[in-house]
């Protein structure tokens, strides 16, 4: 059974997610929580519904976690202030990361679940190692980061007139509105959207070379799973190579379980349902432990 989740923030914003699970009512005390790339949406990514069906098959819970760009535009409410709003990937802060993945956090607390999974793909799972780089949060038990995006090779295209054009308008106080070109070729967005991509280093916490910025990685207590295509073409090189250079920086290193998804890549292709009976059997592992 599928569950429409309107999931508010603390600023306001109303999120929306969707709850796999067996029963009408909540039998299970496990969730796993996946938090959405850029335009990561059902659309593009129709590997979650197998995860979801896969996982409620041994009565474990999933929620598809959308964040502010899983689509280009999303109306919505603000639950604050009553008022319209249109969020995306044309107007997402990357330091809403937070607020988005506490409140999906707050939700699953709140249901009563007692073993809570955080997971995340692709820019979802590099906001996952953001915010648990930030938070020790004793309400997650395990990470679970599927694809992490290798956000320097995926602005390699941004030309440097593009760049200084993206300062210009931020210095000038024209940071909210949107750019005249698409950044990275396809995404419509502001310039306080395109600044965060390409200057904040928020999100840019995954990277080919050993000797890359691994600062958020190097901070995280929690143990978990870490999960790749290898033909995964937005890692600039070895994918598996890529995934065990990201584990190779956390301090739980040794305790962590990587997983190779061979000869598919970032989402997946054709192999939609050997991923989610990976994560299953991940998730069954830890259950007996």
């Amino acid at each position: 059974m599928k569950f429409r989740l309107d999931v508010p923030t603390k600023r306001g914003v109303v999120l929306n997610g969707v709850l796999f699970r067996q029963e009408e009512k909540r039998t299970s005390d496990t969730v796993m929580i996946a938090i959405t790339g850029i335009h990561g949406n059902f659309y593009s990514n129709p590997f979650y519904y197998n995860i979801g069906d896969t996982l409620n098959s041994a009565n474990i819970d999933f929620i598809y976690a959308q964040t502010n760009d899983a689509f280009g535009e999303i109306p919505t409410i603000n639950v604050k202030t009553g008022k319209e709003e249109l969020i995306g990937s044309w107007n997402e802060r990357f330091a809403y990361t937070d607020e988005d993945i506490d409140a999906y956090l707050t939700f699953t607390e709140n249901a009563g679940y007692k073993h809570i999974i955080l997971a995340g793909h692709s820019l979802g799972a590099n906001k996952v190692i953001y915010y648990l780089s930030r938070h020790h949060d004793e309400r997650v038990e395990r990470f679970f980061l599927l694809s992490p995006a290798n956000l320097t090779y995926m602005m390699s295209g941004v030309t440097d007139y593009e760049k200084r054009l993206i300062k210009d308008q931020v210095e000038r106080g024209d940071g909210d509105k949107r750019l005249p070109f698409p950044f990275m070729g396809w995404v419509e967005c502001i310039a306080h959207t395109a600044w965060d991509w390409q200057f904040s280093g928020l999100l840019n916490n995954v990277h080919t070379s050993p000797k890359g910025d691994f600062s958020q990685a190097a901070k995280l207590t929690h143990t978990g799973a870490l999960l790749v295509g290898t033909y995964d073409n937005f890692t600039d090189g070895d994918p598996s190579e890529f995934l065990r250079n990201l584990n190779n920086h956390m301090p739980t290193a040794a305790k962590n379980s990587l997983i190779f998804i061979e000869k598919t890549g970032h989402t997946y292709q054709m192999k939609h349902q050997e991923v989610a009976d990976r994560i299953l059997e991940q998730l069954q592992e830890w259950r007996e432990q």
